[in-house]
C-alpha cells in the first residue's frame, strides 16, 4: 500500500503507513557484563547472514593494562581454539601531546596461533576508562573458505593515551564457526555491553 502525500510534503499529511523500507542490519542478541570472566555468543551465528557485526560499548576491565581479546569455536563453544593469522597496528596520542605515533604491534598479532586474538592494548581500569569498537566476521558458515575478520577499536589506556587499534586476519579453518568468546587477558569484564548484528549481503 503506497503512502498518501499532498503537495506541501507535511508529515501530518501521511494517512497510511504503507510499506516502509527495512534496514539490512538486524540485531540478533546483546549481553551486558557485570564482573564477568568472559562473554560468549553460542547461538545466532549460523548461515542466516553472510556478515556478523559485534558492537562493543564501554568495555571496562577490572585490572589495569588489560587487553580485550576474542576467540572462535567450531564446536558450539566447547573449545575456543581456532587457528588464526592476523595483523595488528595502532595509532596513539596522549593527553599532554607528548606521544603521537602510528606503528605495527608485533605483540598483538598471531601467526597460526590458537590463542585469543587481541582487539585492544592496555585498557585502563580507572572509573572513566574503557574501550569501544566493532568486529566483523565474514561468512562463518562457509565450508569452503577461511573465516576473515576485521576490527576497529578505541580505548583509553592506563597511561592516559587514546589508542586506535586496527586488527585484521582469518581463522584458518573451513569448518563452520558457530560461537565466539570475548574476555580481557587479565581479570574480569567489570561492565560493558556487546551487541550482535546480522547483515544481509544484498
Amino acid at each position: 500500500m503506497a503512502l498518501v502525500k499532498h503537495n506541501n510534503n507535511s508529515i501530518s499529511d501521511i494517512t497510511t503507513p504503507g510499506s516502509l523500507a527495512q534496514g539490512k542490519m538486524t540485531l540478533i542478541s546483546e549481553q551486558t557484563a557485570s564482573g564477568s570472566a568472559s562473554i560468549s555468543f553460542t547461538s545466532g551465528i549460523d548461515s542466516t547472514y553472510p556478515i556478523y557485526r559485534f558492537e562493543f560499548i564501554n568495555m571496562h576491565p577490572s585490572n589495569d593494562q588489560s587487553d580485550l581479546q576474542f576467540n572462535m569455536s567450531t564446536d558450539s563453544g566447547s573449545n575456543y581454539n581456532v587457528t588464526k593469522t592476523s595483523s595488528f597496528f595502532k595509532a596513539q596520542h596522549n593527553e599532554d601531546d607528548a606521544v603521537t605515533d602510528l606503528s605495527y604491534d608485533e605483540g598483538g598479532d598471531l601467526a597460526q596461533g590458537t590463542g585469543y586474538q587481541n582487539l585492544t592494548t592496555n585498557t585502563g581500569s580507572d572509573n572513566d576508562q574503557s574501550c569501544s569498537g566493532t568486529l566483523y566476521l565474514y561468512n562463518p558458515s562457509s565450508t569452503t573458505f577461511v573465516k576473515h575478520f576485521i576490527a576497529i577499536f578505541n580505548n583509553l589506556a592506563d597511561n592516559d593515551r587514546c589508542r586506535n587499534s586496527y586488527v585484521g586476519g582469518y581463522g584458518n579453518t573451513t569448518s563452520v564457526i558457530n560461537a565466539i568468546s570475548f574476555k580481557f587477558d587479565i581479570g574480569n569484564i567489570d561492565s560493558g555491553t556487546i551487541k550482535l548484528y546480522g547483515i544481509k549481503g544484498d
